[in-house]
């Protein structure tokens, strides 16, 4: 079994758009293809867990959905790197609370981190989970991850101050890798914080 990287896609990965539907907006955020190619270097699995209730509301279809991949997958591959998986819910929630489980596949359940680790043999108590909302942090912890980075691409900023939800804050996925870098030999993590909330981020 092989420790992972799981990544939240929008305001993640790639820069945020809200309701992506056009392959042709699919940007990564700077140095993101750099950092999954070193993680797996290092000997992590790399794993998109996305929400995608823009299919169960009627915005984009599967297929659709799979061509943004596509394109995802490309960008990635220009630079040398790949995804070891993607997974997404496309189920679309009924509250906006992103501290509820209200299915066990949609984030922050743990489904799509469980299922990825039955199926890539991975060890989840050696893996860190990377995103921009509560629901992603929380999604690490329910499946047992090592630790969650909060990040502040997308919407990161607006939950910066709830640091009993993740155990480290992090600009971007770049800094997110040196958090990840600095303890790689060490079991021990601590919380870090800062500003203010809002909803109405739910995907």
């Amino acid at each position: 079994m092989k420790p992972a990287i799981f990544l939240d896609r929008d305001g993640t990965l790639i820069e945020h758009v809200h309701y992506l539907a056009d392959p042709d907006d699919v940007a990564l955020i700077p140095g993101a293809a750099r950092v999954i190619r070193e993680w797996r270097q290092a000997g992590f699995a790399c794993v998109v867990v996305t929400n995608q209730s823009a299919v169960e509301r009627g915005i984009i279809t599967v297929d659709r959905l799979g061509g943004i991949h596509d394109t995802l997958a490309d960008q990635l591959a220009a630079e040398g790197t790949e995804l070891d998986g993607i997974y997404y819910c496309p189920l679309a929630p009924k509250v906006k609370d992103q501290r509820l489980i209200e299915h066990p596949d949609r984030k922050p359940g743990p489904g799509m981190l469980q299922k990825a680790a039955r199926e890539l043999s991975l060890d989840l108590s050696q893996s860190w989970m990377i995103g921009d909302s509560l629901s992603d942090v929380l999604a690490g912890r329910n499946a047992g991850c090592r630790a969650t980075i909060l990040v502040r691409s997308g919407y990161g900023e607006t939950h910066e101050h709830e640091t009993d939800s993740f155990d480290f804050i992090a600009a971007d996925i770049v800094e997110a890798a040196e958090i990840i870098r600095s303890h790689s030999n060490s079991k021990s993590h601590t919380a870090q914080s800062a500003a203010a909330p809002q909803e109405g981020n739910v995907e």
